[in-house]
């Protein structure tokens, strides 16, 4: 266990704290069927979740009154030198979504990732799923720089269909000021002359099944062209219709 785990965060009645014991672990693998619907080898074990405690990466729990409602797991990873962690899961039942939980799991996160001298964190997340996207760009601050088409292959969740496991790459840069002023509700930054957007329908769930394809092969064809230009998501603008990756160019 890491040694960084300190007191629980708190959210009215919503308790955040890490897994410590192989029950808990059992709890993060039953989410995993509730929340996306997994099945098989689509599940990912509890051993999974041990060696991530293990080896620098994390297990939390988010419980409500006693009852597990959410989790998150993340691995200890470097890339070109520098360290990071992978949150390769973060979800939360159905019926507590949009009531915070998610954000307090990220919160912890991120917490803990500071005391424990990590800088980023990053995870994919699906570019058909808006909400997703407004959440990880609009309220955590996160920015994008790759694509990777159809990253896991094949997937038994009802939530992906059959299209290829697509996925965008959140950068979250946890000290960084457009993280801070995410996190204070601040929307950063303005859009500026050379920002071009990609636009996506609000109720792209809706459509995933019947127009997904060829929104997905759009998508893939626009960010591809320009992540390798140079650019990057900052924002995500949300409207009733429609809604827009926000990309600018961007240097670190």
């Amino acid at each position: 266990m890491s040694g960084t785990e300190n007191a629980p965060a708190i959210s009215n009645q919503v308790i955040v704290r890490a897994c410590h014991s192989h029950d808990d672990l059992k709890l993060c693998v039953d989410l995993q069927r509730q929340i996306w619907g997994y099945e098989g080898e689509d599940v990912v074990p509890a051993s999974i979740f041990v060696v991530a405690q293990h080896t620098g990466g994390h297990a939390y729990c988010a419980f409500d009154r006693g009852k597990a409602v959410g989790f998150a797991l993340a691995f200890s990873a470097e890339h070109g030198g520098e360290k990071f962690w992978h949150s390769h899961m973060v979800g939360v039942l159905p019926e507590y979504q949009n009531q915070g939980v998610g954000r307090l799991l990220k919160l912890h996160q991120r917490d803990q990732a500071l005391r424990a001298g990590i800088p980023v964190i990053q995870w994919t997340f699906d570019p058909l799923e808006p909400r997703n996207a407004h959440f990880n760009i609009a309220r955590l601050g996160a920015i994008v720089r790759r694509y990777i088409p159809d990253f896991y292959g094949g997937s038994s969740s009802p939530l992906h269909g059959s299209l290829p496991t697509d996925r965008l790459v959140a950068e979250w840069r946890l000290g960084s000021a457009h993280v801070n002023a995410a996190l204070a509700g601040i929307n950063v930054p303005k859009a500026g002359v050379d920002a071009i957007e990609i636009a996506l329908p609000t109720r792209m769930r809706e459509l995933k099944h019947s127009e997904g394809p060829e929104i997905q092969a759009d998508l893939r064809r626009q960010f591809t062209d320009l992540f390798s230009s140079g650019y990057a998501v900052t924002g995500f603008r949300r409207g009733d219709r429609t809604c827009a990756y926000v990309l600018e160019p961007y240097e670190d």
